[in-house]
């Protein structure tokens, strides 16, 4: 008689207090084993953490930070089981996707599946502004996939291009940004991060650029992936999604410039 895959979960996080509680939460009944590589968080996340002891296998790696892709991939070599759900520290499976999960346990077919991320921004769960569906592919057979991308900006790839994979039904959580404050002070950090990476792969930036990318992006989703259903919301996020752009932009011409960017 066939029995259920054993699945571990892999996550990476740093003071993420207010957040990983939800994001543990949702594992239970799930995961048969949760790795947790920490950046030595000085908040009372580890605190947090201790308390699911008895509801979770728990695999606690402290290391320091290497990058959002590098932490990632060691997380995923970190685990013990041949199936990974691989998940940010500030997202919960929502009861529909762990339904799905469970499922999927029973009858694994191929490499992988992919499902959708619904974000939150405070209370308010945004649907549109290229936000979502924001299809994500985040349970893998290990060792099938491992995380590219240029930091920040991280992206779970397969190593075969042929490789299975099938989409489920159920939202990953995402409960990114408690208020507009939150919102641009991690555009900037993410900025500074994505702007050196980006330079580094020889991206180079001009006044042309400084001037039209923001512009594009508003625009785009805005009007094309229709920001403007969100109401205020929709305006907003729009609006620090081509302050991205902007200081991105800025930022590359800073470092062609010679200056410092941190």
């Amino acid at each position: 008689m066939r029995t259920d895959i054993k699945l571990s979960a892999a996550i990476i996080c740093f003071n993420e207090e207010d957040k990983i509680a939800k994001c543990l939460a949702s594992l239970i009944g799930v995961a048969d084993q949760v790795v947790l590589i920490d950046s030595h968080s000085t908040d009372k996340t580890l605190e947090v953490i201790h308390t699911f002891e008895n509801q979770l296998s728990i695999k606690l790696i402290q290391q320091p930070f290497k990058g959002y892709i590098e932490q990632k991939n060691d997380a995923l070599l970190a685990c013990d089981h041949d199936y990974i759900l691989s998940l940010d520290a500030d997202e919960a499976l929502s009861p529909k996707l762990k339904e799905s999960i469970l499922k999927v346990k029973k009858n694994w077919e191929g490499e992988g599946y992919r499902f959708n991320r619904l974000t939150g921004y405070g209370d308010f769960w945004v649907r549109h502004c290229g936000w979502y569906p924001d299809t994500k592919l985040r349970l893998i057979r290990k060792n099938c996939a491992e995380w590219k991308g240029v930091n920040p900006h991280d992206i779970l790839t397969f190593k075969d291009s042929k490789a299975k994979v099938t989409w489920i039904e159920g939202d990953l959580l995402h409960y990114s940004y408690s208020s507009i404050t939150d919102h641009v002070n991690q555009t900037n950090r993410f900025t500074t991060i994505a702007a050196q990476a980006s330079y580094d792969k020889g991206v180079r930036s001009s006044l042309f650029k400084i001037v039209t990318r923001p512009a594009f992006k508003f625009l785009k989703d805005y009007f094309l992936k229709a920001g403007f259903l969100d109401g205020r919301y929709g305006f907003v996020i729009c609006y620090i999604n081509a302050l991205s752009a902007f200081l991105k932009y800025s930022k590359i011409y800073e470092l062609q410039k010679g200056k410092s960017i941190n």
